[in-house]
């Protein structure tokens, strides 16, 4: 076993391998950038080194000077965690080339999984069922839509070195294929420098279930299968292992075809093999098809962990250093069912935004697993995927799972950023969900529901202005002025709306709130404040923005009169950067004519596009950001006439 090992990677994994680490006894070094000098993996580490500036391209994909950080504090191995470096094949060859280990499969078994349609080939000459579709090298426009029309509509155009959904089309029609097919090439160059895609037949109620693989280099075993269909513009969101609805036939059939394909190509370590499988009439045997193999471990692993109490790392660790494989195929076996949620710092109804901001609040119930990367304090970087952390519980049934879930859900509370916390609440309480009844388009069917805002009640209000005007730690002589009982009154916004709280302080523990003409009482009872009679939630606050830890977080935020009053006087026309990023494109002119929802210009953050929408018809006035500008949030990019000139 090794003595000390490196994590090449940052946040929730690099703590996730940490842990692992420590407890089998084998030190670790952590490396980081100018952003994550504070953070959390820093602190779990043995060691820390800082390898460079926050962009990814300026420090975690830095791979020669990981080696030499490697070499220099003495560790005999590098973990790649997921992402960043963990599926290069020309880091893995550079590694073993500096007499280090790399605690993963080799650069070879990379390289034949890397590039999808190569990946498909193999597959089929293995044995293992494909997707009907093209994954060819003729890449000319005209044969790829002749190939799509044998195929048969609807298709699927993918980046042949594609992930998380870019590059990657689907096309219903004949006429919508060439407008697709140069879409799809465009981001693929943009994502990964390469505009070569595959044609796949899209099935039509899909199902995204992968095989957890797990190999020494000549034998391989599957731990089974997880259940990624819940699914948002090709983005997990919530995962489960075992899968619903399977049968002994199909899981049987499903894990051969995987270790199939790990041992095809001499796999060692873990790693996923996703299927698509059709699940319009049940789950069958003859219905599923190779799509990918992730030669890593994967986001969503503790699920199967917690079925087969498997510390996944652990076995990468013991593989790595020279172990055969810890278990074998009939040692495994399946104990009750496990969720994982992926909480984000997101703006769900600005379309799911990635967010900033300072964690002032992060609690979690002591019933779930929580997988995370930061703490209270902590900033939410634009640099990185902005993971908060993930939600994992176990039960004996996939009902008692669920249900466990949808209370830790409840029970988690974060404060400084909007969150998708509520959006995974729903889902959690999906009836459709909870039957089983999962496939891939269930988000977007019911995206309406999913996202409807909560609704806020009036101690909700309360309870934000007690925080506002700083009367949760009222003290004995909090209130009185002259012996008469002190108003006070604080404007808040939720959601774009404003309104007044209004407060008479009758002493230290009795308030009573008015609002909107609605009057309630908050009383203070051995410490504990309660509001209309019901405990007071938790609250947290950063700045302005007051977060109510009551159904998955009410964000407020205090209206300072003076900003208010400055605001009132802004340019309504400009348009601005959401959140700090890269200008990728802009397409306006000044001069040029534009319509409500017409594209101004494309961000990139936090390794998204973002595009920018005129929000009204207009002509446009100024342009005042290049491609290729950094700028920060609130920055002015476009700027439209005011309506009326001319």
């Amino acid at each position: 076993m090794f003595d000390k090992i490196l994590i090449a990677n940052r946040g929730e994994i690099a703590c996730r391998v940490m842990e692992t680490a420590r407890a089998m006894g084998v030190r670790t070094v952590a490396v980081y950038s100018d952003a994550d000098a504070a953070s959390k993996h820093v602190v779990l580490a043995d060691e820390a080194v800082h390898i460079g500036g926050p962009a990814p391209a300026d420090s975690y994909l830095r791979g020669d000077e990981i080696i030499r950080v490697a070499q220099q504090t003495g560790a005999q191995a590098i973990h790649p965690g997921y992402g960043f470096l963990s599926e290069n094949p020309k880091f893995v060859d550079a590694v073993e080339a500096a007499g280090l280990t790399f605690i993963g499969p080799s650069a070879d078994a990379i390289r034949k999984m890397g590039l999808k349609d190569a990946a498909k080939a193999l597959m089929e000459e293995a044995g293992v069922p494909v997707v009907p579709g093209y994954h060819g090298t003729n890449q000319d426009a005209g044969f790829l839509q002749e190939e799509a029309g044998k195929i048969g509509y609807p298709v699927l155009i993918k980046a042949v070195a594609g992930g998380g959904g870019k590059g990657m089309r689907l096309v219903e029609s004949p006429a919508e294929f060439a407008d697709a097919l140069k879409s799809a090439q465009g981001e693929a160059t943009t994502a990964f420098g390469n505009p070569d895609v595959l044609i796949e037949k899209y099935i039509q109620q899909p199902r995204h279930i992968e095989v957890q693989v797990f190999g020494d280099g000549t034998h391989a075993v599957h731990l089974f299968e997880r259940d990624c269909s819940l699914q948002r513009r090709h983005q997990k969101v919530i995962e489960e292992a075992p899968a619903p609805g399977m049968t002994a036939e199909m899981r049987k059939a499903m894990g051969r075809a995987g270790v199939r394909a790990a041992e095809a190509i001499g796999y060692k370590g873990a790693g996923t093999v996703e299927f698509i499988v059709d699940g319009s009439d049940g789950l069958r045997s003859d219905g599923f098809w190779f799509m990918e193999m992730n030669t890593r471990l994967q986001v969503e692993h503790p699920v199967t962990e917690l079925i087969t109490g498997v510390d996944l790392v652990e076995w990468q660790l013991r593989v790595a250093s020279g172990e055969r494989l810890p278990a074998r195929q009939e040692d495994l076996t399946i104990t009750g069912h496990a969720f994982e949620a992926r909480l984000y710092a997101e703006d769900v109804p600005k379309g799911f935004l990635p967010a900033t901001g300072t964690l002032t609040h992060l609690s979690f119930p002591a019933e779930c697993r929580a997988d995370s990367g930061v703490r209270a304090g902590d900033a939410i970087s634009p640099w990185y995927d902005p993971m908060i952390a993930k939600v994992i519980v176990h039960g004996s049934t996939r009902k008692v799972a669920l249900s466990r879930l949808a209370r830790a859900l409840e029970e988690t509370e974060v404060g400084g950023t909007v969150t998708n916390l509520a959006f995974l609440g729903a889902l959690a309480a999906h009836q459709g969900f909870a039957n089983g009844d999962v496939d891939t388009g269930l988000i977007a069917r019911d995206l309406d529901a999913l996202t409807a805002a909560p609704e806020v009640e009036l101690r909700h209000k309360a309870a934000a202005g007690m925080v506002a005007l700083d009367l949760v730690e009222a003290s004995p002589d909090t209130g009185f002025t002259l012996w008469a009982p002190l108003h006070r009154a604080v404007t808040l916004s939720r959601a774009g709306e404003e309104f007044t709280a209004d407060v008479q302080v009758d002493g230290p523990d009795r308030q009573l709130w008015t609002i909107g003409g609605e009057t309630v009482a908050a009383e203070r009872s051995q410490g504990q404040w309660r509001i209309d009679e019901r405990r007071m939630p938790a609250v947290s606050q950063s700045g302005g923005l007051i977060t109510v830890h009551d159904a998955y977080g009410l964000e407020f935020t205090a209206i300072d009169p003076l900003d208010r009053d400055a605001a009132a006087g802004g340019d309504s026309n400009v348009i601005e950067a959401p959140m700090p990023g890269l200008v990728k494109a802009v397409f306006a002119k000044a001069g040029q004519s534009v319509k409500e929802g017409d594209r101004l210009a494309i961000l990139e953050a936090m390794k998204m596009e973002h595009s920018l929408l005129a929000a009204r018809d207009g002509v446009v006035a100024e342009v005042l950001a290049s491609s290729g500008d950094q700028v920060e949030a609130g920055a002015a990019l476009v700027r439209l006439e005011e309506e009326g000139d001319g």
